[in-house]
């Protein structure tokens, strides 16, 4: 069983021949809105790759609200724990070119009104069989504690450091396993402009110290990563890529299922790669969630 604690956003998505500069007004192609935010979309791929997986969060008293959590509740994961607050739903402006790279603003609504004391509901019935996700998109006061009562109880963490807040480095070193991207991890390692060279060093260094499961995801390049003292890579699918907006949660769903389920954590981070190759082959970030069905197929 996995529990996700963490955002639930409405995204709205417009797509541009290119990216615009500071100050800059460029002409849309597209818009359309999905549900997201990164604890809801990590839920969704979770589930779609098997998982049995409890979502809590929050959400405002809006017209977004029963839209954010549409796609949860027809995959059948858990909402009991998604709470209903004075807020509006939390929210993401997007901004997709024509390449498929993007900018996002989050402006975190209901999100942000999640305590420490929800943290604590949220764990409640856990057991040392289950796994506890977390990301960066609610309040740093409630992801410290539910990584704090989760260790207490031997309950297995996994953070993804995303967004990049000031509080990343700090968290992420509470947790059992965390995963980064390139610029995300070079935050948690205190170093910038790193190689590969520098980047597997300060792995290695890491990992030294606090035994955590390092992963550190890079595009196009695929992944790596350091567990039990070994460095692990697995690569993606070569793809055109018309929306990167969901990969990283994607990756991170489909890699915590994948250890649930019992496999083996090489064959869990090349699941996962695939999985996230495969979600930037569609618009929006749930919809491109692919299904266990598809992600069996291409490995």
């Amino acid at each position: 069983m996995i529990t996700v604690f963490g955002s639930i956003n409405m995204d709205l998505i417009a797509t541009t021949t290119r990216l615009p500069k500071p100050g800059e007004t460029v002409a849309g192609t597209g818009f359309t809105t999905a549900a997201g935010g990164k604890g809801a979309n990590q839920a969704l791929a979770a589930r779609r790759a098997g998982a049995n997986v409890k979502m809590a969060g929050a959400v405002g008293k809006d017209g977004f609200a029963t839209e954010a959590v549409a796609l949860l509740k027809d995959s059948d994961t858990d909402l009991s724990s998604v709470k209903s607050v004075e807020a509006p739903t939390g929210t993401a402006l997007i901004l997709v070119e024509a390449d498929g790279e993007n900018m996002i603003a989050v402006v975190p609504g209901a999100n942000g009104m999640l305590t420490s004391a929800d943290a604590t509901m949220a764990l409640k019935g856990m057991t040392k069989a289950d796994t506890l996700m977390l990301q960066l998109e609610i309040p740093a006061a409630a992801v410290e504690t539910a990584l704090h009562e989760a260790r207490a109880a031997g309950i297995r963490t996994v953070i993804n450091i995303a967004p990049l807040t000031d509080e990343a480095a700090r968290l992420g070193k509470m947790a059992d396993i965390v995963i980064a991207n390139e610029t995300e991890f070079e935050r948690l390692a205190g170093e910038t402009g790193m190689g590969n060279a520098e980047r597997e060093a300060a792995m290695i260094r890491l990992h030294g110290e606090t035994g955590q499961t390092l992963i550190v995801t890079l595009g196009a390049e695929g992944v790596m990563a350091l567990y039990q003292g070994k460095l692990y890579r697995a690569k993606g699918l070569t793809i055109e890529p018309v929306d990167t907006v969901g990969a990283g949660d994607t990756f991170c769903g489909y890699f915590t299922a994948s250890l649930d389920a019992g496999l083996g954590f090489e064959e869990a981070l090349a699941r996962a790669a695939v999985a996230g190759s495969l979600a930037c082959l569609k618009p929006g970030a749930q919809p491109a969630i692919p299904l266990a069905g598809d992600v069996a197929e291409k490995l």
